[in-house]
């Protein structure tokens, strides 16, 4: 038996965020296939993913500020909530750019994009949970997928930004797409953020 309590409660936080983010993503491509008429209703969506999310990483900041004894170093849980929060942050700026932007058909390469975002969150949420079963092998091993679709995300984003600028394209078209490549490339490096956090908890605590 313990001699203090520790408050679990944390964990599934951290959970809920992870999976508010997995469906985001998932959000993120039915907009991207949508046409105009129909983006303002996913990006609403959206919105109100990464407000119950914020709500929650507020949630966290708060309990570290009341527990005394947490499961994890309070530094790691502080880092793991921002990185986390960070990542559906991105996910709903880019989508109220698409929509404020009027940006049109989504070129290929956005859409090619946003389904490795929606694989990688899908391992981060899988990491999540490794980390509260104590389970450092499924954490690990999501975090190398974690790593691995960056990568492959990178590469999606070089081939298509250059495509983007083939030809004559027109040059408003181009501000608007290349802001949200850049968008959704940076989405994939904050989920490989937090992947590397939840790496280095894992192995201090196996």
């Amino acid at each position: 038996m313990r001699l203090l309590p520790r408050d679990e409660k944390f964990f599934d936080l951290f959970s809920a965020v992870a999976s508010f983010t997995v469906e985001a993503a998932r959000l993120q491509q039915n907009l991207l296939s949508a046409d105009n008429a129909h983006r303002g209703a996913i990006v609403d969506q959206i919105k109100r993913l990464e407000h119950q999310a914020d709500q929650v990483t507020h949630d966290v900041v708060s309990r570290l500020d009341r527990v005394f004894i947490t499961p994890l170093d309070r530094e790691d849980i502080h880092q793991l909530a921002s990185r986390l929060d960070d990542v559906i942050d991105l996910i709903d700026g880019t989508a109220r750019r698409l929509h404020i932007f009027r940006a049109g058909d989504a070129p290929q390469g956005a859409i090619l994009i946003a389904e490795v975002i929606a694989r990688a969150t899908t391992q981060l949420q899988v990491a999540v949970e490794g980390l509260e079963a104590n389970k450092a092998g499924t954490v690990l091993g999501a975090c190398v997928q974690v790593k691995r679709l960056e990568e492959e995300g990178d590469s999606l984003y070089h081939e298509w930004m250059g495509r983007l600028f083939d030809g004559e394209p027109e040059a408003l078209t181009v501000i608007k797409w290349k802001e949200i490549y850049d968008n959704l490339e940076k989405t994939l490096d904050y989920i490989e953020d937090a992947g590397n956090v939840l790496e280095s908890i894992s192995i201090k605590h196996a």
